[in-house]
């Protein structure tokens, strides 16, 4: 059986991680002794070194800063350590003159990044002070990447699921290849799509309909055009390009505004797909499902009767979708749902509580906290990740047994003792 603190959140693939060099032996040694912000500020220094060995960072004479992931044997899945690693490049290098953008690439084709990491369960119970530092870093880091001041490029190429989207889906350039697999399939786990995913979704076609669907279902990603028609990508290059596109960019001389060099440089590389979105065939059949006002009952009972279609491609999507949501946790799915919903509203009525990433990471941090400690995901991430079984026993079992009422306190404001995001 794998370690359960080796084992990349989101990550679907069965590939084990290295064992963050933090310690949570350490942790909990001192733990008891040190404040949460003693904690923070200890935790900080020796988790920037540790990150060293897996997130690489070099500027180049010609101003391109490039952070290189570098985790293969668990997919680049993003520890503690690799979080303030990345964020430390970030901050030091938004202050630097010598630094015209930041570009975001992998040591490996077969993964940009597959995710975070779950390890922070091991302790959950017993160490709430690591869960708040986890999702506060995370957090931060996402809120850091859409309002950087400088050009941030993303070559996703390959997995980029979870946090990989959280990493690359909020930056300005987003580039995907057709080797590119998204996909947000915390809802498997017993917990809900994080990482400001949300507010991706708010903005995907159908008033936030496609995107909806895609965090509900976790559904995969592998055509590019389909990367593009949602949002998660912004321009196509074919993989045996990136390296010229690379080599191209870090030969460039910069003027004065340097976004419009790089738009120019990414117009000769990037390309249309081979093929048309499929997403946006299925567009009417998306929204009219997943609309905000449905419950998630009302979903289910919706697909099925798309299920009788005598169109095979919407009969088969029907199909495919249905099996996706029963296989997600009862209450992560009205959860997910409700969350989603929200925030589409907010975004379209300008609602200053969620209109913006920043309130929406807010919210998304009340969240975290609370379902990450729900008994759903302790056993979605056993059935899923560590004993394999696929049979979690989720809590509700199911949709029509959800209190809704409960799913709304997760919203709530957190407890007077416990700070709220500061981003």
């Amino acid at each position: 059986m794998l370690k359960l603190a080796n084992i990349p959140r989101f990550l679907f693939t069965g590939s084990s991680a290295n064992t963050s060099l933090f310690s949570l032996r350490h942790v909990a040694a001192f733990h008891s002794s040190i404040s949460h912000r003693s904690f923070a500020t200890m935790a900080s220094s020796t988790i920037v070194d540790a990150g060293s060995e897996f997130v690489k960072g070099t500027v180049h004479p010609n101003g391109v800063a490039v952070i290189t992931l570098d985790r293969p044997k668990a997919l680049n899945a993003m520890n503690l350590d690799m979080d303030m690693k990345y964020k430390s490049f970030l901050d030091q290098w938004e202050a630097d003159p010598r630094v015209k953008c930041v570009l975001i690439d992998s040591s490996s084709s077969r993964a940009f990044c597959a995710g975070g990491d779950v390890k922070h369960i091991v302790v959950h119970n017993t160490l709430p002070d690591v869960i708040k530092v986890v999702f506060t870093t995370e957090y931060s880091l996402i809120c850091k990447i859409a309002e950087y001041k400088k050009p941030y490029i993303s070559l996703m190429d390959g997995i980029t699921m979870g946090f990989g989207i959280g990493l690359s889906g909020h930056g300005r350039y987003r580039i995907v290849t057709e080797r590119t697999l998204l996909a947000m399939p915390e809802n498997a786990i017993g917990l809900f799509p994080d990482v400001g995913f949300s507010y991706i979704a708010a903005n995907s076609p159908g008033e936030g309909s496609v995107g909806a669907y895609l965090g509900m279902t976790g559904k995969r990603i592998s055509n590019p055009a389909d990367a593009l028609y949602v949002g998660l990508g912004t321009h196509y290059v074919p993989s045996g390009n990136l390296g010229s596109l690379k080599d191209t960019l870090l030969a460039s001389t910069f003027s004065a505004d340097p976004n419009e060099d790089i738009a120019m440089l990414l117009s000769k590389f990037s390309t249309q797909p081979e093929f048309d979105p499929q997403l946006k065939l299925l567009l009417p059949h998306i929204a009219s499902t997943f609309e905000a006002n449905k419950s998630v009952g009302e979903i289910v009972e919706k697909l099925k009767r798309h299920e009788e279609n005598s169109d095979i491609i919407v009969a088969e999507w029907a199909k495919e979708t249905s099996q996706a949501l029963a296989k997600a946790a009862p209450f992560s799915l009205c959860l997910t749902h409700k969350y989603f919903a929200k925030v589409a509203l907010g975004c379209r009525s300008n609602d200053s509580d969620v209109s913006k990433l920043s309130e929406v990471m807010k919210l998304e941090y009340r969240i975290a906290l609370r379902s990450s400690r729900r008994n759903d995901f302790t056993e979605g991430v056993r059935a899923v990740l560590v004993d394999k079984d696929q049979n979690p026993k989720w809590d509700p079992p199911t949709v029509d047994q959800v209190d809704i009422e409960k799913v709304e306190t997760i919203f709530e404001p957190l407890e007077p003792s416990i700070k709220e995001l500061q981003v």
